[in-house]
């Protein structure tokens, strides 16, 4: 294997390919042939390295340096100083958003300090696009250990000794699953490695193929072998161009090395994979509906019982897990269930991968043991809330999940602890609010998107959804009415009990849970017509400070109306019938002149 002194670990994850993240690698290229450099540096395209807010992100090893927010003007400067000369460049690396000193090293830096890597063990390491990287880096060993040292029986039993659930939402136990899969009677048993994510901000699942697709291809063969399946499919949004590719590239090239298909490694085993692209139908992450795409069906949920597990695709027994429940397998059967059991909580084991976004300092991708709380997650990971902002709520679990308060953000996240407080674990998604939020507007934002995507075939989700979603419109527009407030709560629990899928059973934790923190805002639209946080358009009125107003035209620019009018460099006017309460004045004032005031009325 050929040498290099020095290896450039750039990001081509989604974030940072959005970024121009090819442009750079192809400015790399040509500054490093340039300055004959081309065997002693090697530019590795990674998948995402988990920063994805610094994006695009280049890490120089072996000495660890972090480059970050990179443009292609930079990269002439930057082989010339650090690559051809040896002086790292200060000016691209990481500084805190308080101000702090440059943090030249990516492990001395907050965000990646406190994660524990098991899913995520390769991201930002190795090109996900080569195989011969994975396996350098012990990839399709644990493969190796179950297809010949280890029964069908001993490879359940070590999953269920770790403790692993399924990272997809529910959280049942995955050995249990898989035990209950191969009890199954029938010849033909079929596997799916769901990665139909489509909850707004996460993009956990998306990652970990773009990243490290071969874990998940080795986690699905050891999950074969287990309960006795010769045929696979990973189900994949087609919205996720980089996703697909990456995990088509890897299929090919581990049938390529007899890593699948027949007699894997003269094992006797045999086990096929294939693809599937999904049109993006929300619902078809739930495991019934999805089964129903793949067999070329409308994707809509069916009840259940049977289970997949007992009744299926196609009718044969069937076994789900999303794709980080798969990445984790080779680990566990690596390193031994107990190992991963003394990592989280004692009913949460290991580790969750969670997307952090919203109103946060770093935004990205995190993965922290279960049991770390949401202060920690949040304020040491996250660096806290944007331009000295207060934190008002973080949303877990994506549309279906519950927002949690301030009060409870020392709360340790695991599943239980979550459901207590009205939210959910789901796929993983964190999205954090500060006090600019109004919490009906998140509810009814949350509640219209599961009205767009609910499938429509049980009345319970179909009609409670969209009435739900009226009724909020309607507070949020000052038009609220007594008992709305309690006709929410009356709706909520009947939909939950009532709804085919998941979809719909959950559908009432946005509504409940901020019902349940909030109520106060809730009154305040409906009793006094009023948005404590100034959002609701209808509740809002904006208006010229004249004292602060310099006159300089920016807002006269912004405005789509001409509501603002006035000479320059003398206060402007506003004409409230003509505003259309965009904000755009508000947003574009340099000089504090423009003031949204809440409409009040006792």
């Amino acid at each position: 294997m050929k040498r290099y002194r020095t290896h450039l670990l750039l990001c081509t994850g989604t974030a940072c390919v959005s970024n121009n993240a090819f442009n750079i690698k192809k400015s790399l290229e040509i500054e490093i042939k340039k300055h004959n450099l081309e065997n002693e540096v090697l530019i590795v395209p990674t998948g995402c390295n988990g920063f994805c807010e610094r994006g695009p992100i280049l890490v120089v090893q072996p000495d660890g340096i972090f480059y970050q927010q990179l443009k292609e003007s930079d990269i002439p400067y930057l082989v010339e100083e650090h690559f051809l000369k040896g002086r790292p460049v200060k000016k691209l690396m990481y500084t805190p958003s308080k101000g702090e000193e440059v943090i030249p090293k990516m492990m001395d830096i907050e965000f990646f300090k406190h994660q524990i890597l098991i899913a995520l063990r390769n991201r930002g390491r190795i090109d996900p696009e080569e195989i011969e990287e994975y396996i350098a880096n012990d990839g399709y060993q644990s493969m190796g250990k179950a297809l010949f040292e280890m029964t069908p029986e001993e490879i359940i039993n070590e999953v269920k000794i770790s403790g692993l659930r399924g990272r997809g939402g529910a959280g049942f136990p995955t050995g249990r699953k898989w035990e209950l899969c191969r009890a199954s009677k029938g010849d033909v048993k079929y596997i799916i490695c769901n990665a139909d994510e489509g909850d707004p901000g996460a993009y956990m699942d998306r990652s970990i193929l773009e990243a490290d697709p071969h874990s998940v291809i080795e986690g699905m063969v050891i999950g074969a072998k287990a309960i006795g399946a010769h045929k696979g499919f990973v189900y994949v949004r087609d919205e996720y161009p980089l996703a697909l590719k990456r995990i088509s590239i890897a299929v090919e090239k581990a049938k390529d090395y007899g890593l699948l298909g027949e007699d894997i490694l003269g094992s006797g085993f045999d086990f096929d994979l294939k693809i599937v692209r999904g049109g993006g139908a929300f619902v078809c992450g739930e495991e019934t509906a999805l089964m129903q795409s793949i067999e070329g069906k409308v994707g809509r949920p069916t009840p259940r019982p049977p289970y997949p597990a007992q009744k299926g695709l196609w009718g044969k027994p069937t076994n789900i897990n999303n794709v980080e429940t798969w990445a984790n397998i080779p680990v566990i059967i690596a390193r031994g269930g107990d190992w991963f059991s003394r990592i989280g909580t004692e009913t949460s084991k290991g580790t969750k991968v969670f997307s952090l976004v919203g109103k946060v300092n770093n935004t990205g991708l995190v993965e922290v043991p279960m049991g770390i709380t949401l202060r920690e997650i949040i304020y040491n990971i996250g660096g806290g809330i944007p331009n000295g902002k207060k934190f008002k709520a973080v949303q877990t679990g994506g549309p279906s999940g519950g927002c949690i308060p301030e009060e409870l953000i020392d709360l340790p996240v695991d599943y239980e602890q979550l459901t207590k407080a009205g939210a959910i674990m789901g796929s993983g998604g964190l999205i954090v609010m500060d006090e600019d939020t109004c919490m009906v507007d998140v509810a009814k934002y949350f509640v219209s998107f599961l009205e767009d995507e609910s499938c429509g075939k049980c009345v319970p989700c179909r009609s409670g959804i969209r009435r739900m979603r009226e009724i909020l419109t309607r507070i949020t527009q000052g038009k609220g009415k007594e008992g709305d407030i309690e006709l929410l709560e009356e709706l909520a629990e009947t939909i939950k009990k009532a709804s085919l899928c998941g979809l719909g059973q959950t559908a009432p934790n946005p509504v409940l849970s901020t019902i349940r923190y909030f109520r106060d805002e809730y009154e305040a639209h409906i009793k006094k017509k009023r948005c404590p946080a100034l959002v609701c358009k209808d509740l809002i009125i904006y208006r010229i400070i004249p004292e602060k107003c310099t006159g300089c035209r920016r807002c006269v620019q912004v405005c789509p109306t001409g509501a603002i009018t006035g000479p320059k460099a003398q206060p402007h006017n506003l004409d409230a019938s003509k505003c259309i309460k965009c904000g755009a004045c508000y947003e574009v004032c340099r000089f504090d002149a423009i003031a949204g005031d809440a409409i009040y009325m006792e």
